[in-house]
């Protein structure tokens, strides 16, 4: 399915190149393994069983430059999917951590970010667990983009914020 060199987003590592395929003896059965390498964690490696196909299928395709120009252009019609109780908030937005989808995870930043201004606003912070939720999609879409478009990751909101303001 996937070969080495192929560049895949896993779960929330975020980008990852494969570097091997390996073979490790597990009991009485050998298990083949897509040797996978975080291009923004140096000292790490994550081995996905190549015969589970739950985890296969957490490996998703890079987007390319088109798809997330793309994606930045709509930005600004995507909706505020802000939810009143908290223990619902907090599952359906890591439902949406979950997918990584991008469309989704930008409806979530873009929430975040305008609750976020409210609380201010009025005195409040966001609640630590929102909080979390945020910086793991803004990791999660912006380490992406910053692959995709080769830029520093620090470089990744005011690219979109020049884009968005053409």
């Amino acid at each position: 399915m996937y070969s080495v060199g192929a560049v895949v987003i896993y779960r929330n590592e975020g980008v990852c190149r494969i570097t091997d395929t390996i073979t490790k003896r597990l009991g009485d059965k050998n298990i083949e393994y897509y040797v996978l390498k975080p291009v923004h964690k140096e000292n790490s490696e994550i081995f996905v069983p190549k015969n589970n196909s739950v985890l296969v299928e957490k490996m998703r395709k890079v987007l390319s430059k088109d798809e997330i120009m793309q994606l930045i252009k709509k930005m600004p019609e995507e909706g505020n999917i802000w939810i009143e109780d908290s223990d619902e908030r907090k599952e359906s937005y890591k439902k949406i951590l979950e997918s990584g989808e991008r469309t989704e995870l930008v409806k979530l930043i873009k929430t975040l970010h305008t609750h976020k201004q409210k609380q201010k606003k009025s005195g409040k912070k966001l609640r630590i667990s929102d909080e979390r939720i945020l910086k793991d999609a803004e990791r999660m879409l912006y380490d992406e983009f910053a692959y995709v478009l080769d830029i520093p990751h620090s470089e990744v909101v005011p690219f979109i914020s020049g884009q968005l303001s053409n």
